[in-house]
């Protein structure tokens, strides 16, 4: 494999470094090469390949009208309507994105009234006027977003000279309030510190402000209000279960566990002091989690997905399921509320970046390298 190849892989926007040490070029080549990756899905179920040009993509959305909206890592996001990559994109501001190692457009949410007022908000890493991250909205105008209609809701404390743990998911919890995922900007001690806005779950209305019902509000000053839970090393992803409100969020991990927490206002995930499940009464343990060992070059917990359309299309024992994936491993799994249990559900997807669920219950997987496929139950 070419270096150039090899260096654009390493600074895929959520791996550490640690990840690359044991890659070997045939794993690599596999994974990056093929256009045309066949996954194994359950008997019974579909995939379809629907796009494959995409640019370093790290997160997608869907719209209540059925587009697709795709971040791409260097600043533009792109749309997927009736199946069709449209040649504009949505939004272009690669200006003023920082993407280098893990930084860059990370993640995108619809307003819960977006039919009627058109806001789509971003996470992306700001050059200006230092670089750090920021949540901002901007107004559609169809399929473009309306020229100077950003809004800056929220601006993270600089990123410093740390590239890595970004975090970026974005979404609404059924509380009408906006939840940010940030990750510790690779330096352990913010995970725990009240003083900064990393390696936490944050929360704030819809304009930029802070609830004051948010757990730490009296006890910090200014954006450190925001806070709504910490002790995360890089939350890249997290989903919100339409009717019960809860809040999954899967927290990649260092040399030990992969973890997917039920989101809690006010409670403390551990991280660096814990990792994985622990008896230590001060942090709240993850739902589940799964180790690392020697059988595989890496592990990264990725894509967030309960299964709960308006319109459910998987066989009943699959509603109200949670789906998460992994990166290296290029397979999907749900975990079954009621029982607890997590099973195999697809495999072979190669490197995968986000899953979401479609109201008309169709679920999509966007690939770092091979784009977006769609699985469905049924012909």
């Amino acid at each position: 494999m070419a270096s150039n190849q090899l260096f654009t892989f390493k600074n895929a926007c959520f791996l550490t470094q640690k990840y690359f040490v044991t890659f070997t070029i045939a794993i690599l080549s596999a994974l990056s090469l093929s256009t045309e990756i066949q996954a194994a899905v359950p008997a019974g179920f579909t995939q379809t390949n629907i796009i494959n040009n995409l640019n370093n993509p790290t997160r997608m959305a869907i719209a209540p009208d059925g587009r697709i909206f795709i971040t791409e890592q260097a600043g533009r996001i792109k749309i997927v309507e009736r199946g069709q990559l449209q040649v504009q994109p949505f939004l272009n501001i690669a200006t003023r994105v920082d993407s280098q190692g893990e930084r860059g457009l990370l993640g995108i949410a619809f307003d819960p009234n977006f039919l009627v007022n058109q806001w789509v908000y971003v996470y992306y890493t700001s050059k200006y006027p230092t670089i750090h991250n920021r949540v901002s909205r901007f107004k559609a105008n169809g399929d473009t977003a309306l020229s100077g209609s950003e809004d800056v809701l929220l601006d993270i404390q600089p990123s410093g000279s740390q590239t890595k743990h970004n975090g970026g998911a974005i979404g609404f919890g059924t509380d009408g309030k906006l939840y940010i995922a940030v990750g510790d900007g690779d330096v352990r001690s913010n995970a725990q510190s009240l003083s900064n806005l990393k390696g936490k779950i944050l929360r704030i209305n819809k304009d930029g402000s802070i609830p004051s019902d948010n757990p730490f509000y009296q006890s910090t000053v200014g954006v450190n209000r925001a806070i709504w839970a910490r002790g995360l090393r890089n939350p890249y992803s997290f989903d919100v279960q339409p009717g019960s409100g809860r809040i999954y969020a899967n927290d990649v991990g260092a040399s030990a566990w992969e973890e997917v927490n039920q989101i809690i206002k006010g409670a403390n995930y551990g991280w660096p002091i814990v990792e994985g499940k622990s008896s230590d009464t001060r942090f709240r343990n993850p739902i589940l989690a799964y180790q690392h060992n020697n059988t595989a070059p890496c592990y990264a917990i990725v894509g967030s997905a309960f299964y709960n359309p308006i319109n459910d299309r998987f066989p009943r024992d699959y509603v109200g399921d949670y789906f998460y994936g992994d990166f290296c491993g290029g397979w999907i799994r749900r975990y079954d509320i009621a029982t607890k249990t997590s099973s195999s559900f697809a495999s072979g997807l190669g490197m995968i970046v986000d899953i979401q669920v479609s109201p008309d219950g169709n679920m999509y997987v966007l690939r770092k390298e091979n784009g977006i496929i769609q699985i469905r139950s049924g012909n």
